[in-house]
């Protein structure tokens, strides 16, 4: 970034030690588009350093002081002007004074706390990036990188099977079995389907995977769900007895780990939703909540030891907490 003023300009960058060998992974943008940015995990240290470039070597440059920042923070898009900073570390690299020729500034933010998953949502968006600042006595120069900080989880010790029976009074009687209740992002979805009655006529049967991002508080909630994926389960009518197979891989999807009340701003959580169709095209759906996990050891033989410190723990981001199971329903035959 240039400033310009006073017959003095001054191009400044951010560089990070281990540029090099630090691993990158792609994140998507506002605009939708994908980006690889520098990853992160919590507990690592970020250390570097700001670069200053003088355009005229005859020809100094005064400021205000000069200083690096870490910062977390999280930007609902209905409020724009309000950013939320959850992490905000400075370090001052010079006292007010005068440059009179290029120079770069070292720094380091020793185990920087991370403990949120950077995310780009459809009302929301939470990111972590570098800013440098020569402070000036009309425009600061100012030089901002992001980077992507991944949370990792062990697997849980407690991941029971997702069973339920559901149905139309007298017309259409089901049971469903999920194999687990939590599933990393990378893993497969094995479930069985069995019919106990059937009196209506089904046509067409899928499993969706359906995003929804709440945010907000109190009376100004807004949940936005987003389809991830349609999985076709049937296509035809099943009879009295059947058994059909489920198996969704999800390694092909874009999903993030579950999100619980992030910093009390924002959520996503994940469900599986059942939907039946009728050949009068009525549209009957159940659906159950499951808690997606990024998986440590994936990464761990590139990773530092202290993100490998930081991959033994829970994040409260991922909570693999107990998914509850409801019993059967009467009123299952909701239509969308």
């Amino acid at each position: 970034m240039s400033f310009f003023g006073f017959g003095q300009s001054v191009e400044v960058e951010i560089l990070l030690n281990d540029a090099e060998s630090r691993k990158r992974a792609e994140h998507k943008t506002e605009d939708g588009k994908k980006e690889k940015y520098f990853l992160f995990y919590d507990g690592e240290t970020v250390s570097g350093k700001v670069s200053l470039s003088l355009k005229n070597p005859n020809k100094r440059l005064e400021h205000q002081g000069i200083k690096i920042e870490f910062i977390g923070q999280i930007e609902l898009y209905y409020d724009r002007g309000n950013h939320h900073e959850f992490v905000s570390l400075v370090k001052d690299l010079a006292r007010p004074g005068e440059i009179t020729q290029s120079q770069a500034f070292d720094f380091e933010f020793t185990h920087v706390e991370k403990p949120y998953e950077s995310y780009t949502g459809q009302n929301v968006k939470l990111r972590y990036f570098l800013r440098a600042t020569i402070s000036r006595r009309l425009n600061d120069v100012v030089k901002e990188m992001d980077i992507v900080v991944h949370t990792l989880s062990t697997y849980p010790e407690l991941n029971s099977s997702i069973k339920m029976e559901v149905g139309i009074e007298d017309c259409l009687h089901i049971e469903f079995e999920y194999n687990k209740s939590k599933y990393h992002l990378k893993d497969v979805i094995v479930g069985k389907i069995y019919f106990l009655l059937v009196r209506i006529k089904i046509k067409h049967m899928e499993i969706d995977i359906i995003k929804r991002e709440t945010t907000g508080t109190g009376p100004n909630v807004y949940h936005e769900n987003d389809t991830i994926a349609k999985y076709e389960i049937m296509d035809g009518a099943p009879v009295r007895g059947e058994s059909i197979p489920i198996r969704l891989f999800l390694a092909g999807y874009e999903l993030t780990p579950t999100m619980r009340d992030i910093n009390k701003k924002f959520s996503v959580r994940y469900y599986l939703n059942l939907v039946l169709i009728d050949e009068e095209e009525r549209r009957y759906f159940k659906q159950q909540e499951v808690v997606l996990w990024r998986k440590g050891d994936i990464v761990r033989k590139s990773m530092s030891h202290q993100a490998a410190i930081a991959s033994q723990r829970f994040e409260g981001t991922t909570s693999l907490g107990e998914v509850r199971t409801p019993g059967p329903l009467s009123d299952n035959n909701s239509r969308q």
